[in-house]
């Protein structure tokens, strides 16, 4: 099982504020060091949440500079916001900046209020089209294949990136969560995987990663996909501890989106019919119970909250779902002292679990 550490924290920092970015640079430092697989950083805009990270390719360059071997990774692009020109552009200057260590999660997105961004009113409409269009295009463009286009003269040209990429072949991850065809798409064009429990069982996860494996060895495909599942992480000695630790800063988290969070009711026992609340009309109190639900769902069922024993049965669990990397999502409102802690716990974790690789090395 591979680990990497994932970014997407609330952003409650005020206009002129420095040291934001601190805790995503020092756990950065700390996972190049430790035998981490991936850094992960969204792409979010006009929201708190995530809001640290608009342009992933700008912070993805920040981070190159200052690691040397992990793998830097998109978390993900939402394509259809973009020209795959400029995405090719972009993070093919990461990739030679980095030494050819740019992994890329993409997405369709869901967000509205995002796509003013496109410029193209229907893409929201038909952002899955757009979506599959603009993939191929961006893998074209990275393997340094001529992309033609109409000049504002109206003449057709053949255009090709600069600079071009280290790596030859993008490496690409498909953000797939609800919807069972997408993990299928991904094994079908050879991409990897990057999805979460938001909206989904760990059963759910199960079969469609089942079916993901399937499409990609009818493809023909060579080797195998990496699936990687985002899960929020704090390890401990004791699961109350840790429990304790935090209860009160994630559901302050989940709560920061509710919008999000709402997809996780579906699994609250006390409402009769989640998906069709809205939470908007929720009362104070409704609203901390559903929050609370929430937390207590994500500590027992969905994360890598707990002790050493209670996360390593986690680990065990999905890698006999074939999962490949747990991406860990650290920054979700603890103090910036207790992630460091945590990413030390997590460390002796990571080797709890790969025993066989670390004694022979």
């Amino acid at each position: 099982m591979e680990f990497g550490l994932f970014f997407f924290a609330n952003d409650t920092s005020e206009a002129g504020q420095s040291g934001k970015y601190d805790l995503i640079f020092d756990a950065a430092r700390w996972a190049d060091a430790n035998g981490m697989a991936r850094l992960w950083i969204p792409e979010r805009h006009f929201h708190s949440f995530g809001g640290l990270s608009p342009n992933p390719s700008v912070l993805a360059a920040a981070l190159a500079g200052v690691t040397r071997r992990i793998q830097i990774c998109a978390g993900s692009v939402v394509l259809p916001l973009h020209d795959p020109i400029r995405v090719a552009e972009e993070w093919s200057i990461v990739d030679n900046v980095s030494g050819g260590r740019v992994g890329l999660g993409i997405a369709s997105g869901w967000v509205p209020n995002d796509f003013v961004i496109s410029g193209h009113q229907d893409d929201f409409d038909n952002r899955k089209q757009v979506f599959r269009d603009k993939t191929e295009i961006l893998r074209r463009l990275w393997r340094g294949e001529p992309h033609k286009v109409c000049n504002p003269l109206g003449e057709e040209v053949d255009l090709r990136i600069m600079p071009r990429p280290v790596q030859p072949d993008l490496p690409i991850w498909i953000t797939a969560a609800a919807n069972p065809e997408t993990f299928r798409e991904a094994g079908t064009i050879g991409a990897h995987v990057l999805t979460h429990l938001l909206g989904q069982t760990v059963e759910d996860l199960a079969t469609k990663i089942v079916q993901y494996r399937e499409a990609w060895d009818a493809a023909g495909h060579a080797g195998r996909g990496t699936v990687t599942l985002m899960l929020h992480t704090l390890v401990g000695d004791d699961d109350d501890e840790v429990h304790d630790l935090a209860r009160a800063p994630m559901m302050t988290y989940l709560g920061a989106s509710f919008d999000l969070a709402s997809r996780h009711l579906a699994s609250v026992p006390f409402l009769k019919d989640p998906g069709r609340i809205d939470v908007s009309q929720l009362t104070p109190e409704l609203a901390e119970a559903a929050l609370e639900a929430s937390f207590e769902k994500y500590f027992y069922m969905g994360s890598l909250l707990g002790s050493y024993d209670k996360c390593l049965a986690t680990v065990d669990r999905l890698a006999q779902l074939d999962v490949d990397e747990v991406a860990c999502l650290v920054d979700f409102g603890l103090a910036p002292q207790i992630v460091l802690k945590g990413l030390e716990n997590l460390n002796v974790l990571r080797k709890l679990a790969n025993p066989e690789p670390l004694r022979a090395a």
